[in-house]
């Protein structure tokens, strides 16, 4: 078994890696998951907090 065999398998373990990462992403039973977090972005806060800038403090020589 020589460097290129070894470098053949990494890329098929990595494609199949890559492959099974895909799959649990797509499959139904993380369907809800990810649709209450794709919704976070656009949820009202409900929030009264306004948020203030406030100026940096001035440096003393």
């Amino acid at each position: 078994m020589d460097i290129n065999d070894m470098r053949s398998l990494t890329t098929v373990f990595a494609f199949v890696a890559f492959m099974g990462i895909v799959f649990w992403a797509y499959s139904g039973r993380r369907k809800q998951d990810f649709d209450a977090a794709a919704m976070l972005a656009v949820e009202d806060d409900s929030s009264d907090v306004v948020p203030t800038v406030t100026s940096p403090k001035k440096e003393r020589n």
